[in-house]
């Protein structure tokens, strides 16, 4: 069954899943000064300062990163000079043979990335906080949802403390079990399902992400088959994937002026 027709009877979900980065908040400038500590750090280069044309090319291949360890093997593959035509269309094995390279493990290099996170929180939190801004109109609409009766979850691979620390900054205290942050250590689509299990088999859920691999592996999974999928055309991609969205019979391509409006609008 095509989503297109479930729309006709669908009015707003019951269960609201959001990915975070990409989505609700764009954290592109921390995540290259992040990114570029750690790639310092783990190749002992000192105190380097930032190289700009890294950052704008870093900007470009983003989409490419799934989770925070990725992010200084990014700056890695960038500084070797491979080409970014290369870096998007062979990212995995990019970076599988960088880290095989450097007897890197990724779970060592997730912990300098959230190390040097903490570090800067505890420092100096202003200046962390202001590498992030929330897309506009975001924030106004997650508090309407969450005032409503529908159940918003965020699933994302970014650190639920780090996630709330944002929200809390714009004024938003959310559920505590509703944050489901890299910690969780469950692919998302899983927790999409752990979802459907808790609110039961008739439970319309909505699930918008700016990561179009992610969407292409939740449908996948035929527990999952009646989830409304939703690419948000604002985030983390590229026209390419935007492209092959609006041609899928699954995914649905929002822009964030939909998004913004009334759930009759999503379609």
């Amino acid at each position: 069954m095509q989503s297109t027709d479930l729309s006709m009877t669908v009015s707003e979900p019951t269960v609201l899943a959001f990915d975070f980065d990409g989505v609700i908040c764009d954290g592109m400038k921390e995540y290259f000064q992040t990114a570029w500590k750690a790639y310092c750090q783990i190749w002992k280069l000192g105190n380097l300062p930032s190289n700009e044309d890294y950052e704008s090319q870093f900007y470009r291949l983003r989409p490419v990163v799934e989770t925070g360890w990725e992010m200084p093997i990014l700056v890695r593959a960038i500084a070797a000079g491979i080409e970014e035509e290369k870096i998007v269309q062979d990212w995995t094995a990019i970076a599988t043979q960088i880290v095989g390279e450097d007897t890197l493990k990724p779970l060592e290099v997730s912990a300098i990335v959230d190390g040097i996170r903490d570090q800067w929180i505890e420092s100096d939190s202003e200046s962390w906080l202001l590498e992030h801004r929330f897309y506009p109109d975001v924030v106004e609409r997650l508090q309407a949802i969450l005032n409503s009766s529908i159940q918003v979850f965020i699933i994302s691979t970014k650190e639920g403390r780090f996630i709330k620390q944002l929200l809390r900054r714009r004024g938003i205290e959310f559920p505590e079990n509703q944050v489901y942050g890299k910690e969780q250590k469950r692919p998302k689509y899983q927790i999409l399902e752990e979802l459907k299990e808790t609110f039961g088999e008739n439970t319309k859920i909505w699930f918008v992400e700016d990561r179009l691999k992610t969407l292409q592996v939740v449908k996948r999974h035929d527990k999952l088959e009646d989830v409304e999928l939703f690419l948000a055309d604002w985030g983390y991609n590229t026209l390419a994937e935007r492209t092959e969205a609006r041609n899928d019979d699954r995914i649905h391509l929002i822009s964030l002026e939909q998004f913004s409006q009334d759930f009759s609008t999503w379609f």
